[in-house]
């Protein structure tokens, strides 16, 4: 062991402090100042990425892998989020600079999570961060295998999705497996139950089956905000391949998900799988045949499955904006600072869709709007002229207070809408009601009757004998 390096200990000086030379102070204050610039001009870049409502795909995502090797071995997937105008950035899961934000500011607008093996994320990154992420309005992708652990578990289950807790299980069909590429053990799922939604897989049909191997779970029934995009047959089981039953399986049947999507109310979205290689080179490439089907798919159908999911998770579809909220008494176009009763008045929204490249009119014939007041006391469907205006007319109830107009849209697969204007509503001053009244004929009739059956008797009473 070699000695430790001696300092030469430096003489103390004893003599006052001399002032500093100002033109050294502030050429220091100077150089802060500019590093200070610099670090905003590089930071704002970062932040400029993220995630805006007026263009909701131009967003930075944060990819995380236990191996580096999946980068290469699932790129066709990354290649197809890049070639949409994504901006990737691949780290592995335990690195010790993660971070999901700086100054405040979310770096990424959304997560991949690769990496079902990690056991605990580096740098400031946990399972609290990442539920924290979500609740801030973004997006989260997890794919999970037979290693899964229990920090992905967790994260899963704060989702809405309970895996199986048989550390060895994997879903298993003897009816729904593919044909090709079979080892006996009929792990490797030939999946074609599809949620039935235009919005969620897009408009062009699925035709061929996806291929999954990986591990079950299934939804939490108190949780009404997940939806299973791919279902298992009702033939499945999630067990051990390599060994035998000694008790029924715990998740059997259409209640084992293998794909599953959240949308949170912040409008957050969620994709779970059980199925890392879903992603794969090897599954998108490969062939497929359903066992008990004579038709054999020369690709399977996992390529348009995830890109057209990843459409939907990433916002490039089934995103909604609502703008310019009017309305205004019938015959006039200014908005009023308050209604009276029974007046007329016309009401008007517009609504849009992001296509991934623009705001195209959304169209819709279930949008309706509430005149409120601790209940609905109007409840219209609003039309719409098929470029994004929807529009009603009523007339204002016989009830005065602080009412609202409230509008509130939740559709399958749509972000949801929620807008609400406050308007006070006054009844009639009193010079504003009718001269006579017809629900008061009755009062002027026995008004009018009182006085002549006081003349007539008067009469009687003073002249008759």
């Amino acid at each position: 062991m070699s000695p430790p390096h001696r300092v030469n200990p430096q003489p103390i000086s004893l003599s006052p402090r001399q002032p500093k030379d100002p033109t050294t102070t502030k050429m220091a204050r100077s150089n802060f100042s500019v590093l200070t610039i610099l670090s905003v001009i590089l930071l704002l870049p970062v932040l400029s990425l993220s995630f805006s409502p007026d263009s909701p795909s131009d967003r930075r995502l944060l990819v995380l892998f236990d191996d580096l090797s999946l980068k290469s071995s699932h790129s066709i997937f990354f290649n197809s989020l890049k070639s949409r105008g994504f901006d990737l950035d691949f780290k592995l899961a335990d690195d010790p600079k993660l971070a999901l934000q700086r100054y405040g500011q979310y770096l990424y607008d959304g997560l991949i999570l690769f990496s079902p093996s990690i056991e605990r994320f580096g740098g400031a990154l946990d399972l609290a961060a990442v539920l924290d992420f979500v609740d801030s309005g973004h997006d989260l992708f997890i794919a999970a295998d037979s290693s899964a652990s229990d920090l992905i578990k967790s994260v899963a289950t704060e989702c809405g999705v309970d895996f199986d807790e048989d550390p060895s299980a994997l879903v298993i069909d003897h009816r729904s497996y593919a044909v090709v590429g079979t080892e006996g053990d009929h792990t490797l799922i030939a999946a074609d139950d599809f949620i039935e939604s235009d919005v969620l897989l897009g408009e062009n049909k699925i035709e061929a089956p996806v291929l999954f191997k990986g591990i079950a779970h299934s939804l939490n029934a108190a949780n009404n905000l997940v939806l299973k995009v791919l279902s298992a047959s009702p033939a499945a089981y999630s067990a051990n391949p390599s060994s035998k039953l000694s008790s029924p399986p715990s998740l059997t049947g259409s209640s084992i998900s293998l794909v599953s999507v959240v949308q949170a109310r912040n409008n957050a979205r969620i994709m779970i799988t059980g199925s890392l290689d879903l992603f794969s080179n090897r599954f998108f490439r490969s062939s497929v045949q359903k066992a008990g089907s004579p038709k054999k798919y020369d690709k399977s159908g996992n390529e348009q499955f995830v890109a057209e999911l990843s459409k939907w998770v990433f916002h490039e579809r089934g995103h909604l904006k609502a703008v310019n909220l009017r309305h205004n008494k019938a015959g006039e176009t200014d908005e009023p600072a308050m209604y009276r009763i029974k007046d007329d008045l016309d009401f008007s929204v517009e609504i849009y869709e992001w296509s991934g490249k623009s705001w195209e009119p959304y169209v819709a014939n279930d949008v309706q709007v509430q005149f409120y007041m601790m209940s609905p006391y109007v409840l219209k469907t609003l039309s719409n002229d098929k470029k994004g205006l929807y529009h009603t007319s009523f007339k204002v109830p016989d009830v005065y207070g602080v009412f609202q107009f409230k509008v509130e849209y939740n559709r399958l697969g749509y972000t949801s809408l929620l807008l609400s204007k406050q308007i006070p509503v006054r009844p009639f001053k009193h010079n504003e009601y009718e001269r006579f009244i017809t629900a008061a004929f009755p009062y002027y009739g026995a008004s009018f009757t009182m006085m002549a059956g006081f003349f007539i008797f008067s009469f009687v009473y003073l002249y008759h004998k």
